[in-house]
């Protein structure tokens, strides 16, 4: 049986009209060095996603505002992952599709390994189980989610929040999640130029050395107790990694000079985030923003990089919101 026929199986159909929701979505960091597909990080970083049926009779199935972050691309109608989804799981659950009016906004880096297409993957089947009365619960949600990502480290993240561990077992997700109100910030050194996701994948090999894959169980391990225990002193080995950094460097040339920085004082880890080219930095909150800034600067050798200090972030929050008119201006035009 399919992780969705395990989804449907428990669904409740809810027949009452829906009304306004809102979904704060948080941004994730993946693999975290040698947990490749296993953990992910939820940031502070958010995608927030107002939505309410659109009233505007014969209308189009779907209206967007949106502002922040590539406001442009957020706001696109065609190939829109969070309706595409939203429009697809309500179509596989033989349910009826009410047309959107989406209010987007977004701090998410697009296409640098954030995680942007989980949090829009997630928010679309979080759409579908409100707007169609599917009555999933969070975990039901996840799993149809990860079903769709392929893998469940960043959708399992975005969900439950903090550092979230996880893993597909006979088509169920399982998945735990620690490291709340550590002493830690984020830095996220993003280049230019984004790196698709299936480039990134194209990169690995398909088989690996059996010290290879010891070294990451062990490093994988001892990453999870760091974060358990609240360990920055085991983030220097726990987050180095031998299955998929060593093979993107290609395509990242900015992880073989940040690298280095993880044995500096004050800054716990570094690691490609996802599959990059984003790199994530853990750092001691005592840390000089500043100065850390600056090598970080100067280990890129003047390269372009822009540098977003962030959190650890708790999992995706759900509310339903006082409806607003739709905007009047926006709809007729």
């Amino acid at each position: 049986m399919s992780v969705y026929e395990n989804i449907q199986g428990r669904a409740k159909i809810n027949q009452e009209t829906p009304g306004p929701i809102r979904l704060v979505l948080p941004a994730t960091s993946a693999n975290l060095g040698p947990a490749f597909d296993s953990a992910g990080l939820a940031m502070g970083l958010t995608l927030t996603i107002d939505a309410q049926p659109s009233q505007t009779a014969g209308g189009p199935p779907l209206r967007i505002e949106a502002t922040g972050r590539n406001a442009d691309r957020c706001a696109r109608i065609s190939n829109n992952m969070i309706f595409e989804t939203y429009r697809d799981v309500l179509s596989r659950a033989a349910r009826p599709v009410t047309p959107l009016y989406l209010r987007l906004q977004n701090e998410i880096p697009l296409g640098m390994g954030c995680g942007s297409s989980a949090a829009a993957l997630l928010g679309g089947v979080m759409l579908a189980n409100h707007f169609g009365g599917l009555g999933w619960d969070r975990h039901a949600c996840l799993e149809e989610a990860c079903r769709r990502e392929g893998h469940p480290d960043n959708v399992a993240a975005c969900a439950l929040g903090y550092l979230t561990v996880s893993a597909v077992s006979e088509g169920s997700v399982a998945a735990a999640t620690c490291g709340e109100n550590l002493p830690w910030n984020l830095l996220l050194a993003l280049p230019p130029a984004s790196l698709p996701t299936e480039r990134a994948r194209a990169l690995l090999p398909m088989t690996y050395s059996r010290a290879d894959a010891v070294a990451n169980v062990q490093c994988a391990s001892l990453l999870v107790a760091a974060f358990a225990l609240g360990r920055g002193d085991l983030l220097r080995i726990a987050m180095q990694d031998r299955l998929h950094q060593p093979y993107r460097m290609e395509a990242c040339p900015m992880l073989p000079l940040l690298l280095p920085l993880g044995r500096t004082p004050g800054v716990l880890g570094v690691a490609l985030s996802g599959a990059g080219p984003g790199i994530l930095l853990i750092v001691e909150k005592s840390s000089d923003f500043d100065q850390v800034t600056s090598q970080i600067r100067t280990a890129a050798g003047g390269a372009e990089l822009e540098i977003i200090r962030t959190a650890i972030g708790p999992g995706a929050v759900q509310s339903i919101p006082a409806a607003r008119p739709l905007n009047q201006a926006f709809l007729a035009e």
